[in-house]
C-alpha cells in the first residue's frame, strides 16, 4: 500500500479506536496493539513529514513549549449561570420563565454541574482549530497544543459533511483517582499538595509543556454546540449531534416535564454524586427549547433560560485523635490530623489537611477536640472548624514541634513561606530517602524497581546515603540483602544503568533542588546546554533565564556553593549520567535572532512540531505580533486579523512552503 493511503487508513483507523476507548469506554483492542499502529503511524510520518495531517493522532502527545498563551476573543461571551442552593429558588426561576415564555410549553433539560474548567473548541471544515478558556467570558486564553492532548477532544469531527464552522463548548475535568494519585505522588516526595481537581485541572491546562497536560489524562465533557443554519430544535438535540460527532458526554441528562421531575432529579443525585469518578458541584436546569431560549433572552451576566442549583458540601463531625507532623523530602513539615473514622460523601475518612502551624492557631485546635471536617471538591478533606461546645476543658493545645519529628533538628521557617523546614537535609533519614526515591521516580531517572521498601533497605543497610551511591552498587550487596533474589538484584542493576541514558533535563529535575520543577529543569537545560555552564552561571545570569525568578535562582546557587553536592555531581559525570544536552552543530543557528508567530493549520508538520523546529534552528517562537517580529508563518486557515496586523508592521509573511525553502 501506498504511504499516503496506509497513513490515511491508520489515522482514522486509530481515531476510531481512541474514540471507542476514551469517550465510549468499550475498546477492542488491546493497548499493545493500539500502540504497535501508532508507532508504524509515526515511522511513516518520520519518513514522509509532508502526509502528516493535523487530524493525527501522533499530534495528541504533546511536548511543545508555550512561554505566552495568546489571547482569543471568544465569538459569543461564555457567560455564568446565575444559582440557587434550595428548591425555593428553583421555583422562582420556574416562575420567572413561565411568565415570560407567555403561556408556551417547555421542558427543562438537566445535566450535571460539572466542578471543572470551561472549554471552547472552534471547528473549521472538521478540523479542530482552536482551544480556548473561559477567561473573564469576553476575551480566553488560546490553549490549542494542550487542548488536542485531552483524548477525548476530537481532533476531526466524525462526519463526512461537517459544517463550515463550529464551536463546542464543554468542560474539562481530572478523575478523581488521577488527582489522588498525583497526590500520593506528591507527598511522597515532599511537595504541597494539590488542593483538589478543579484547582489542579485549571493549572494543568495553563502548563506551558503540553506533555505535562498529556500526562494527566484529563477529561472533557461537551455540553453546547453553536452551529449556524442547522435545523436543531431542542438542547437535547444538540447533545445527541455533539455524541454523533464523537464527542464524550456525561450520559446523565434528563429532559423532565414540570418541577416534580426536576426536584426528583436534584434528589437523585446529591446522593448519588459520589458514585462519579469526577466532582459535581450541583445541577443545571436549562430550558431545552432553543427558540424559546432566544426569547428568553440574558441579563448583563447570566441567561435566563438557564440556572445552576448547587449541593452543599459534604461534612461530618468527628473526633481528632491525633496530629502527625510528617516530613518531606525537602525537609517541610506538614501536620496531618488522624481522625475517628467517620463516613462522608461515601468514603471513610481517617485523615484530613491542616496545612501549616498558621492553620493550627486558626483553628485553636486541642488535643481530643471533635472538628467538623469538609470534602467540597476535596480528596483529602479539609478541617472547617471546632465544636466547642463539646471540647474537654482539660484538654492541651496542639503545639508545632520546634524540632524534626524525625532527627531532633530545630525547625526553621523562613520569612514569607507558611512553612516550617528541618534544615538537617543530608542527615535526616525521611529526607535522604525522599530524595532518592524522587531521583528514581519516573518523570526523573525512571529507575524501575527502586520502591519506598527498597530504598528503605538500601538507607538502613548503610548500603546508600545519596542516590549518587546507587551507580556504585553491586550484586554481591544486593544478594546478600533480604528480599533479595538473582533476577532482582540483576533487575535492579540494569534499571540503575540505564537509568544513565535520561537526558540532562531530567538528570536537573531528579537532583532535587528546591523549586526546581520539571519545567525549570528543562528551560535550564536548553538555556546553559550542560552542568558546567549552569554551575558557573551568576545570578544575573540565572534570573534572566526564562521561568527562573530570583527565588529559584538563589536556591541554584545554594546548592551549586556546597561542596558535599559538589563532589556527587562529579561522581555523577564520573557515573556516566548525562551532563549536557551535546553541542549545537553547524546549521542549528540558522534561524538564531530571528522571531516567529504561527498562525493556521500546516500539511506537513503540526504547529507543536514547527514551534519545536524553529526554537531548534535558534529562532523563537512568539505568540503575538508586534514590530519586532521578522516573519509570520501563515498555514491554511491562518487568523485573518494576524494576516492584517502582519501588513500593517511590515512582518513579512511566510507560506508554509517558503518557511520550508528558508531552512533547507
Amino acid at each position: 500500500m501506498e504511504p499516503k493511503a496506509r497513513i490515511a487508513q491508520l489515522v482514522e483507523e486509530l481515531n476510531q479506536h481512541n474514540y471507542r476507548y476514551y469517550v465510549l469506554a468499550t475498546p477492542t483492542i488491546s493497548d499493545y496493539e493500539f500502540d504497535q499502529l501508532l508507532k508504524e503511524l509515526e515511522a511513516l510520518e518520520q519518513k514522509h513529514p509532508e502526509l502528516r495531517t493535523a487530524d493525527s493522532p501522533t499530534q495528541r502527545v504533546g511536548g511543545s513549549i508555550t512561554k505566552n498563551f495568546p489571547e482569543f476573543r471568544h465569538l459569543r461571551p461564555m457567560m455564568s449561570l446565575g444559582n440557587s442552593y434550595s428548591r425555593e429558588e428553583i421555583a422562582e426561576f420556574d416562575a420567572q420563565v413561565n411568565k415570560l415564555a407567555g403561556g408556551k410549553a417547555y421542558t427543562y433539560l438537566l445535566e450535571h454541574k460539572f466542578d471543572g474548567v470551561s472549554l471552547s473548541l472552534h471547528y473549521e471544515n472538521g478540523v479542530l482549530v482552536h482551544g480556548v478558556t473561559r477567561g473573564d467570558g469576553v476575551t480566553g486564553d488560546e490553549i490549542t497544543a494542550n487542548a488536542r492532548t485531552i483524548r477525548s477532544v476530537p481532533l476531526r469531527l466524525q462526519t463526512h459533511e461537517p459544517p463550515a464552522t463550529v464551536e463546542v463548548r464543554g468542560e474539562v475535568l481530572m478523575p478523581l483517582d488521577m488527582f489522588q494519585a498525583m497526590n500520593e505522588e506528591r507527598e511522597k516526595e515532599g511537595l504541597a499538595l494539590f488542593a483538589n481537581p478543579r484547582n489542579s485541572t485549571a493549572g494543568t491546562l495553563k502548563n506551558q509543556d503540553s506533555s505535562i497536560v498529556a500526562s494527566r489524562n484529563l477529561v472533557f465533557f461537551a455540553y453546547f454546540l453553536y452551529i449556524d443554519g442547522q435545523p436543531i430544535q431542542t438542547d437535547s438535540e444538540q447533545l445527541e449531534q455533539l455524541r454523533q460527532w464523537g464527542f464524550k458526554l456525561s450520559g446523565f441528562d434528563k429532559v423532565c416535564v414540570g418541577l416534580d421531575e426536576v426536584f426528583a432529579y436534584l434528589d437523585e443525585w446529591e446522593g448519588r454524586r459520589f458514585e462519579l469518578n469526577y466532582d459535581i458541584d450541583g445541577i443545571v436546569v436549562k430550558v431545552n427549547e432553543l427558540e424559546l431560549r432566544q426569547e428568553l433572552g440574558s441579563t448583563a451576566k447570566a441567561p435566563r433560560w438557564a440556572i445552576a442549583y448547587k449541593y452543599k458540601a459534604a461534612d461530618a463531625i468527628t473526633r481528632l485523635q491525633s496530629v502527625s507532623f510528617q516530613v518531606g523530602r525537602t525537609g517541610k513539615v506538614t501536620p496531618v490530623a488522624n481522625l475517628e473514622p467517620v463516613l462522608l460523601a461515601g468514603t471513610t475518612v481517617r485523615r484530613a489537611s491542616i496545612h501549616n502551624a498558621d492553620e493550627i492557631e486558626r483553628l485553636q485546635l486541642h488535643e481530643g477536640d471533635y472538628v467538623k471536617v469538609e470534602k467540597g471538591g476535596e480528596i483529602i478533606p479539609k478541617i472547617m472548624g471546632v465544636v466547642l461546645e463539646k471540647r474537654d476543658p482539660n484538654s492541651r493545645p496542639i503545639a508545632f514541634p520546634e524540632v524534626c519529628p524525625d532527627c531532633g533538628t530545630p525547625l526553621v521557617r523562613v520569612p514569607g513561606d507558611a512553612n516550617h523546614y528541618c534544615t538537617n537535609e543530608k542527615g535526616c533519614p525521611t529526607q535522604v530517602k525522599g530524595r532518592i526515591i524522587h531521583f528514581a521516580s519516573r518523570k526523573a531517572m525512571d529507575i524501575d524497581g527502586l520502591g519506598q521498601e527498597i530504598v528503605n533497605q538500601l538507607v538502613d543497610a548503610g548500603l546508600v546515603n545519596t542516590y549518587v551511591d546507587l551507580f556504585d552498587l553491586t550484586y554481591e550487596q544486593l544478594i546478600s540483602l533480604e528480599r533479595f533474589a538473582d533476577l532482582s538484584a540483576r533487575n535492579l542493576l540494569d534499571g540503575i544503568a540505564k537509568s544513565k541514558e535520561r537526558p540532562f533535563d531530567r538528570v536537573l529535575f531528579a537532583l532535587g533542588i528546591r523549586y526546581v520543577g520539571e519545567t525549570v529543569a528543562r528551560k535550564l537545560a536548553r538555556n546553559f546546554r550542560n552542568l558546567t555552564a549552569l554551575m558557573d552561571a551568576d545570578r544575573e545570569t540565572l534570573v534572566a533565564t526564562p521561568d527562573v525568578g530570583e527565588r529559584i535562582a538563589d536556591s541554584l546557587l545554594a546548592y551549586f556553593a556546597d561542596p558535599d553536592y559538589r563532589l556527587i555531581l562529579e561522581r555523577l559525570k564520573k557515573a556516566g549520567v548525562q551532563t549536557s544536552l551535546g553541542e549545537v552543530s553547524a546549521g542549528q543557528d540558522k534561524l538564531k535572532g530571528k522571531s516567529f508567530v504561527i498562525s493556521g493549520v500546516f500539511e506537513r508538520i503540526g504547529r507543536d512540531e514547527l514551534k519545536a523546529l524553529i526554537e531548534e534552528l535558534g529562532g523563537e517562537v512568539k505568540s503575538s505580533l508586534s514590530s519586532k517580529t521578522n516573519f509570520l508563518v501563515a498555514g491554511e486557515n491562518a487568523g485573518p486579523s494576524k494576516l492584517t496586523k502582519a501588513e500593517s508592521l511590515g512582518v513579512s509573511t511566510l507560506t508554509e512552503e517558503a518557511f520550508w525553502q528558508m531552512i533547507a
